[in-house]
This record gives structure tokens, C-alpha cells and sequence, in this order.
């Protein structure tokens, strides 16, 4: 059984990184993702002595998360096994060519009842974007080539937890519209973030660039916002899950309620034969 093709072509995204840190990146939602990620392990209210985070930018994880070991998000995670009582990973699920995977080293480096607590883009992400370049690169070449990542739903992003064998898994997510003064200038933004594209499938030719003012004219006519600006729309997405432990809350079996719901509700139980009673008012119940 043969492999199958990676999605994403991982040099290329180091490449991009690198150039992003080089030339100052541009984190803002970086920052979004430490600030919600440092208000959730608040609520836990648990204090974590061996946290880990995996990135692809350590130099910002490591300012905001000091005592944290920092582990880059390569195919195979340097994590040790049962190592750690905390691990973030953190705004780089959505580049993984196998997110499951990656999930399952970050519950195999977990300590029974440790946390894990995922932050990445999701599939709203960019829906402007995709919308207008698929518009102009139709009216241009008649067909499609990919160009923007695929990304998870929030409805889908749970699961990934569930296979991977977490206990206790909530997926949260939120939208950030921000307004750009042009289309181009999102591009540029997209590659001091580190995340333009890097599919492994895209084309390695230079695309006409007809196709671009296409593109720009497009989203600037269908997305406007004020002031001769326009809108993007980034989903963040947040997984929270737990190593399995015997201490955690546990389903009961069925069959093993000790108390009715009827009693509970304080009414009647009927059994296939039984009629409904009336109450004092006459009532049916």
C-alpha cells in the first residue's frame, strides 16, 4: 500500500517562516491565540510545572510561555513520552499533513490527566479570498488551480480529538474580521505571517499577473469595508483535551441509574398499558 501524497510541502513552509521572521512577522494572531490560550488554562484553574508548546515561531511562544519547553511542529514531534503535564499546540494543526497524528504524539507526551489545548485556523478562514481568486482564475484560464489551504471545520475539529484518544474534548471557535486597504495588501500580510501558500500541488510557475488585478477587482467590489478598504475573515479554532486518567468523570453503564426520571420529574411512569391519570384539576398526566 502506497503513501499517500503529502498535502502540504513542508520545505516551502520553513521557507516561508523563516522569511516572515527575517523580515519581522507579522503575529497579530499569534497574539489573539496566547491571549485566549492563557484565559482557558486560567478557568482550569490548575497549575502546570512541565509545560511544552509546539510552533513554528518559538521565538514569540517561548516570550509568552518562558518556562515551556519549545518543540517545533515537524512531521514527527521532539516530545517525550509522559513528559508533560501541559502541551500548546500552537497556530500550526492547520499546516500538518497528518493532524491525527500529530495529536496522537501530543496525548502520548501528555501525563495522565494532562491537557492539551490545540489553537489553529479553521475552514471560514479566507472565504473571501478563496471566493475571489476562484472567480478571477475562472474568467482568466477557464479552470482552477489550488491556491488557498484547506482548512478543518469547527464541526469536524472535535473528532480529530476523539481518534486521537482524548477524554473530555471541546472545540470552540471564534471569527476576527480585519479590514486591509487592498486585496494585494492582504497577500502581502498573508507572507509576513508565514502563511501563504505552501501545498504541495499549487503551481511553481509565476501566474499572469492579469490574474491578481482580476482578483483585486473582484474582492474589491463583492467585500468592501469603510474608507475604500476590504474585509478578510480569519476563523481561530481551540481544542481542549485530556489525557485519559481513572480520576476523570466517567459515563455510567446503562442500566445503572438508581433513580427513576419519573420520580426525578415527580410524575407518573406508563407502561405500554397503562392510561394516562388525571391530576386534581382534571388534568391529563
Amino acid at each position: 500500500m502506497t503513501e499517500p501524497a503529502p498535502l502540504f510541502d513542508r520545505d516551502a513552509l520553513i521557507r516561508q517562516r523563516a522569511r516572515a521572521q527575517r523580515l519581522g512577522a507579522a503575529l497579530f494572531l499569534h497574539q489573539e491565540a496566547a491571549f485566549e490560550i492563557k484565559e482557558k488554562l486560567i478557568d482550569v484553574n490548575r497549575s502546570f510545572t512541565s509545560p511544552a508548546v509546539v510552533t513554528g515561531f518559538p521565538l514569540f511562544w517561548r516570550e509568552g510561555f518562558p518556562d515551556a519547553s519549545i518543540v517545533s511542529d515537524d512531521e514527527t514531534l521532539g516530545l517525550e513520552v509522559g513528559a508533560h503535564d501541559l502541551v500548546i499546540h500552537a497556530m500550526a494543526l492547520h499546516w500538518a499533513n497528518d493532524p491525527v497524528g500529530q495529536l496522537i504524539q501530543c496525548r502520548r507526551a501528555l501525563k495522565p490527566d494532562g491537557l492539551l489545548v490545540v489553537a489553529m485556523l479553521g475552514g471560514q478562514t479566507l472565504n473571501e479570498m478563496r471566493a475571489a481568486l476562484s472567480e478571477a482564475e475562472v474568467a482568466i484560464s477557464g479552470g482552477l488551480s489550488p491556491r488557498v489551504s484547506p482548512m478543518i471545520e469547527i464541526r469536524d475539529a472535535g473528532a480529530l480529538l476523539q481518534r486521537a484518544g482524548f477524554a473530555l474534548p471541546v472545540a470552540d471557535g471564534s471569527h476576527r474580521t480585519v479590514s486591509y486597504a487592498s486585496p494585494i495588501a492582504l497577500l502581502k500580510d498573508l507572507r509576513a505571517m508565514g502563511e501563504a501558500n505552501a501545498l504541495a500541488s499549487r503551481r511553481k510557475n509565476i501566474p499572469p499577473k492579469h490574474l491578481f488585478v482580476e482578483f483585486e477587482r473582484i474582492y474589491t467590489k463583492a467585500f468592501p469595508a469603510e474608507d475604500d478598504r476590504v474585509v478578510a475573515t480569519f476563523e481561530m479554532i481551540f481544542l481542549t483535551g485530556w489525557a485519559p486518567d481513572e480520576s476523570q468523570p466517567q459515563p455510567l453503564r446503562p442500566g445503572s441509574a438508581k433513580t427513576r426520571l419519573a420520580d426525578f420529574l415527580n410524575t407518573a411512569e406508563l407502561g405500554e398499558d397503562a392510561k394516562p391519570v388525571k391530576d386534581e384539576e382534571g388534568r391529563k398526566r
